[in-house]
């Protein structure tokens, strides 16, 4: 039995991972699916001062309190820089490290520096793309009956998540087992970034035939991957 820890990305929230979760635990493993600060269905918590850092140092205390031991830290998207930050706080309870098509940053980069987008810097507490844009670019690969429950749960995200330089203090220094998803048909983070991780990291790496959210389009192949080391 193996306790994995899968964390969301942008616009998302522990739903997101709601297929993969249970086939996990129906073979047994124990798994938390936690929604992130300021998101979901804590949206109504969102204030100034939420980032990547801040939301890796409450995974990192959720570790600790919920008392986990050698922890798979799985991470998609922007949830990549949430997993980098916790697994650096909680280091001795990590077993091994999970990128699936997400962003890991150096320390003092942001995701604005990395990924390209055309919607203007937002100026309020969060961001997101409009809910047809969602519909029409974000989930589009996603079968109609997937994408309408996806879009039902779509919401906007933290800025200080893309905003923020992403504090590391000593995660690129120390070796951690790694694995590293890249979804070949998602633009962003794109190929490079992850082969940097991997190559960084000296992790394993995988690919999926599929957009940015696998667990929603490919939940099988990617629970395989998961639980396949």
């Amino acid at each position: 039995m193996t306790t994995f820890v899968l964390i969301h990305g942008s616009y998302q929230g522990g739903w997101i991972w709601q297929h993969v979760a249970k086939r996990l635990r129906a073979s047994g493993h124990d798994v938390f699916a936690p929604t992130l600060d300021g998101c979901a269905e804590r949206r109504h918590q969102v204030r100034p001062g939420i980032d990547a850092t801040s939301q890796g140092g409450e995974l990192a205390e959720q570790l600790f309190f919920e008392d986990l031991h050698d922890v798979v830290l799985v991470g998609t998207s922007s949830g990549g820089m949430v997993v980098c930050r916790a697994a650096e706080l909680a280091r001795d309870r990590i077993a091994r490290l999970v990128f699936v098509d997400a962003l890991a940053l150096f320390n003092g980069e942001r995701i604005r520096d990395i990924v390209t987008r055309s919607t203007a810097v937002p100026s309020g507490l969060t961001a997101g793309p409009s809910r047809e844009d969602a519909e029409q670019r974000l989930f589009a690969d996603l079968e109609p009956a997937t994408r309408a429950w996806a879009l039902d749960r779509y919401t906007q995200h933290p800025v200080g998540v893309s905003d923020t330089p992403v504090k590391l203090d000593s995660f690129w220094s120390q070796q951690w087992p790694t694995t590293v998803i890249w979804c070949r048909r998602a633009p962003n983070p794109g190929e490079a970034h992850q082969r940097r991780t991997a190559e960084r990291l000296n992790g394993k790496w995988h690919e999926l035939d599929t957009g940015h959210y696998p667990m929603l389009s490919m939940p099988n192949e990617l629970t395989s991957l998961l639980t396949g080391g």
